[in-house]
């Protein structure tokens, strides 16, 4: 059979799990920009530190959570096969969506990486009892 591809049953669990989590996309990034909203108001009070690094915190894992369905959804865009066949991985990700979504995921793994470098409240140690 010419220019048929056959698709292996792991290649297809894969691909529909990161369907799945890439159709949480939009409602983990919501759930990021409230977390940050959430450490920004912390932090304009004057919060305890405390509080602001366990807002940090949730910020961060909020973060993650939103990069890596951008992630998959770049994966899901690129389609089953690429997760097979790294020569089609790499010609499908010279298209637009798959592109966009890796612009995208970038940008959030630089936003967390940027939060865990300096927006996460370091609280001192009290000293031993």
């Amino acid at each position: 059979m010419f220019g048929g591809h056959q698709v292996s049953q792991e290649a297809e669990e894969k691909h529909a799990a990161d369907v799945a989590l890439a159709g949480k996309f939009s409602e983990l990034l919501e759930a990021a920009r409230a977390a940050e909203g959430r450490l920004r108001q912390a932090q304009a009070r004057q919060a305890p530190l405390e509080e602001q690094q366990e807002l940090g915190k949730t910020f961060d894992a909020a973060l993650t959570e939103a990069m890596q369905a951008a992630y998959a959804a770049q994966r899901a865009a690129i389609g089953p096969r690429g997760y097979d066949d790294w020569i089609f991985r790499r010609k499908a990700m010279a298209k637009t969506p798959v592109k966009l979504w890796r612009s995208e995921a970038d940008a959030l793994l630089t936003l967390r990486e940027a939060h865990r470098l300096g927006g996460i409240v370091r609280v001192p140690s009290s000293p031993a009892a």
